[in-house]
């Protein structure tokens, strides 16, 4: 998971990511995220396009992590 971050940080013109994202309350969401840099052993700091603003994300909350192309996503992305 972190390998997949990292390729997106380092190449944030061509990759997000995607990944389903469990909150502190035990909601589920999917989300669509510019990651910018990790803060901390387990976050890291993201541009969620999913909300259009900065969020920290927790990475034992985040499933399902997958590296998608930047091209295919315009603020804000509606998910299904």
């Amino acid at each position: 998971m972190r390998k997949i971050i990292n390729k997106s940080m380092q190449c944030y013109d061509d990759w997000v990511v995607e990944f389903n994202y469990q909150d502190s309350k035990g909601n589920q969401s999917k989300r669509v995220v510019s990651p910018i840099r990790f803060v901390g052993g387990d976050r890291f700091l993201g541009l969620c396009l999913t909300r259009e603003e900065p969020r920290q994300f927790r990475l034992d909350r985040c499933n399902d992590v997958t590296l998608k192309p930047a091209w295919d996503y315009v603020m804000p992305v509606v998910l299904g």
